[in-house]
């Protein structure tokens, strides 16, 4: 009988959500609309946006004409703050334009002297800087210095004074923190920051972990939420989806998009939040999570990463979900590690959507289906299915290598197969005690010793067997189970042999 994992002690459910998925699914209808939109009002709507672009750039131009190196540490003042309400009006006619012709604004935004940062979540689109229109005033955001020096764009965004970010710069990351820390700390003499703490762009199914840059500054924070509610949702953009001009036109062919911007209460950091940035985001996110009516999951940026890494391997991108923060706190593992996991998973002949049968384990393994195999693979198989994919092996190895693939087991395990206490194991003990506990030909025998024997001079010393151990897990487990299998049966012969005593 296979055994099963208790669900309440697995580290995740086996329906795990893809915050990173978005399919489109265009009706007839839709196929008409936006071939009719395309020849017809999304040509138009561009070439409007790019007239109101034109409009604008001589306002950002002249704003930001003229400044020394120390002007630019400064917030803006004078006449230059006067061509704020402008910008603002010509950027809230190109949301227009682009079809954004009822955006809901519910709550109050509060100025920088009350709320020196704004936290936009969830951040699926980059629609989703168009908020910054309907902010108290013109925040600023962060972004690449490379950006200033690109035409128009440049003008545009140095008059939003963003934080600007040099990547070349080693130390970026510390800098960026306290150009945060130092403009949020003065009082609202600068605009508010808007900044998107997820890092990366999702389907809004959740709100994953938070980045701590918003944080760190132990300031107020005004949380803002986001929700688009087309039936055709056009404006998300994900890592594994349609790309960014195929969205941006898409929506140019909708009669029009909804956006409902919700600013909630200005949250403020306790003492204790203040000392801790990680516990002050999970709890504005619990916040926001519970105003969107959406579930928070420990999905970060490193899990894009991993699904760039599934790609390269020719898997289904969703291969490398696995929530990487959670299985690191709770696992120990690296990104690196994880990595070689799924590198290591891209070997087995999965099939098309990433999930493996017992049979397909079995060959991997390069051991036939049997009891033991069957219960180690049921240890993988938390949700019952039949089948595992990269998550399940991956917390099945975690769960069945720690403590089982440690360095006793490892001496247990060799002892098994050198019943001679000799040091080494020869092919034909190996292949002895694998045909009988888990009826392994000779040739696949004779592969795994090849495998296992890597000085190539006949014999496996504890060290190769070790080595090997370490590197695939499953076998010290499947040791343990012929053991406790070969202790049971001899607890058996035990009673066989007394019972007749009691009889006489």
């Amino acid at each position: 009988m296979k055994s099963r994992i208790p669900r309440q002690a697995s580290l995740m459910g086996p329906d795990i959500q893809n915050p990173f998925l978005h399919k489109l699914h265009l009706s007839p209808f839709h196929i008409v609309q936006i071939l009719l939109m395309s020849m017809t009002l999304a040509p138009l709507r561009l070439v409007i946006i790019g007239l109101l672009l034109l409009l604008l750039w001589p306002l950002a131009f002249i704003a930001t004409a003229f400044q020394s190196e120390e002007d630019r540490e400064k917030p803006f003042i004078g006449w230059r703050k006067y061509f704020e309400r402008p910008f603002i009006y010509i950027g809230r006619a190109i949301v227009f334009v682009i079809g954004f012709h009822n955006v809901k604004v519910r709550g109050e935004p509060k100025p920088s002297s009350e709320a020196p940062i704004i936290c936009g979540a969830p951040h699926s689109s980059f629609f989703d800087t168009l908020a910054i229109f309907y902010c108290s005033g013109l925040p600023s955001a962060v972004s690449k210095k490379e950006n200033s020096s690109v035409f128009m764009l440049g003008s545009l965004m140095s008059y939003a004074q963003p934080v600007w970010v040099k990547r070349e710069d080693p130390n970026s990351r510390t800098s960026t923190i306290k150009e945060i820390q130092r403009r949020a700390q003065t009082c609202g003499e600068w605009p508010q920051i808007i900044l998107f703490p997820e890092g990366t762009c999702t389907n809004r199914s959740c709100l994953i972990t938070f980045k701590l840059g918003a944080f760190h500054p132990g300031v107020p924070v005004q949380p803002m939420c986001l929700r688009y509610s087309n039936e055709l949702d056009t404006v998300t953009w994900t890592w594994d989806g349609p790309g960014a001009f195929c969205q941006f036109w898409l929506t140019l062919c909708q009669f029009h998009t909804n956006l409902e911007i919700e600013f909630l209460p200005v949250y403020v950091p306790s003492e204790e939040e203040k000392k801790d940035p990680k516990l002050f985001a999970s709890n504005v996110r619990q916040k926001m999570a519970e105003c969107l009516k959406i579930p928070v999951t420990d999905h970060t940026f490193d899990d894009c990463r991993l699904m760039l890494q599934a790609q390269k391997l020719k898997m289904p991108m969703q291969a490398g979900i696995v929530e990487f923060q959670k299985l690191h706190k709770k696992l120990g593992v690296t990104l690196e590690q994880m990595q070689k996991l799924l590198e290591k998973f891209g070997s087995i002949n999965y099939r098309a959507d990433g999930l493996i049968s017992l049979e397909e384990f079995s060959t991997y393994l390069q051991i036939p289906v049997n009891p033991a195999l069957e219960e180690v693979f049921a240890m993988y198989d938390r949700d019952g299915s039949g089948t595992i994919d990269f998550r399940e092996y991956v917390i099945g190895l975690s769960l069945i290598s720690n403590p089982v693939n440690n360095e006793e087991t490892i001496q247990l395990a060799f002892k098994l197969f050198d019943s001679e206490d000799k040091g080494y194991i020869t092919q034909p003990e190996l292949a002895k005690m694998l045909n009988n506990a888990f009826g392994m030909e000779e040739l696949d025998v004779q592969e795994l010793f090849e495998e296992v024997d890597a000085d190539k001079d006949g014999d496996i010393s504890y060290d190769e067997f070790r080595d090997f151990a370490m590197q695939k897990p499953e076998y010290a487990n499947l040791f343990l189970t012929y053991q406790q299998m070969k202790n049971k049966n001899d607890g058996e012969l035990e009673v066989l042999k007394e019972e007749p005593c009691k009889e006489d």
